[in-house]
């Protein structure tokens, strides 16, 4: 073999596998390919911001809440036109949180976000307290019943995704739809008074996270955000 043939060789292999490198580094980047803008870094805070009681932290790459009730919430820029993934896990086999969305104007204590934007409950057994089905996983929180339970106890990871489309609002837990909702439909009166004020709430909002309490920790490792025109 002459070492021209051989020298072609090697630069042919050498290009397959970069392009081969190339692939399976653009496949293995959080979101990258298929649209998803992360909102969290995996490392930090940055571009969130905490209200109310307790804080939440990083740890081990995961964002956790410490006492409550408070709400961290994304300064950047409000959310319309979207889908928000959410991949969570409780501590414990049933923990509380939620996920706020459509919350008007930049929130600055943690009642604000409840009674004028929506919380996307999570509590997998909202019937062992004095609540019922209108606080279950997926749900807005005492505004709609759950098409399907399909939230996992902890520590499994779930899967959440909200999708924004003007005034409709889609919820699936690990694939499975949950809510379907659409502004001005019939809702169930309030029946406690930590209940949301009813009314119409904006096309598009802050988003933020709940910490309920110290004795319900919920992490999350994603927070991402993909607008309705990519597929």
């Amino acid at each position: 073999m002459t070492p021209t043939i051989v020298k072609n060789g090697l630069i042919a292999f050498c290009f397959l596998l970069l392009i081969l490198c190339f692939g399976a580094s653009a496949q293995s980047a959080p979101g990258s390919s298929a649209g998803w803008r992360q909102l969290f870094n995996g490392k930090d805070l940055t571009g969130w911001k905490h209200v109310g009681k307790g804080r939440m932290s990083v740890e081990n790459g995961l964002i956790r809440g410490h006492g409550g009730m408070g709400l961290l919430y994304w300064t950047k820029e409000k959310f319309g036109n979207c889908t928000i993934r959410l991949v969570y896990k409780m501590q414990k086999t049933n923990s509380n949180s939620g996920v706020y969305i459509r919350i008007p104007l930049e929130p600055r204590e943690e009642w604000m976000p409840v009674h004028y934007g929506y919380e996307v409950q999570i509590d997998n057994h909202p019937e062992t307290s004095d609540e019922d089905e209108y606080h279950v996983t997926g749900t807005l929180y005492s505004l709609t019943k759950p098409l399907a339970k399909p939230g996992k106890p902890g520590p499994q990871w779930n899967t959440m995704e909200i999708t924004l489309d003007g005034p409709r609002t889609l919820v699936l837990v690990n694939g499975v739809k949950v809510t379907d909702y659409k502004e001005g439909a019939p809702v169930p009166p309030r029946k406690f008074d930590f209940e949301p004020f009813r009314g119409l709430r904006p096309n598009t909002g802050y988003i933020g996270l709940q910490n309920h309490g110290e004795h319900d920790v919920v992490y999350f490792k994603e927070v991402s955000v993909k607008p309705l025109s990519v597929k």
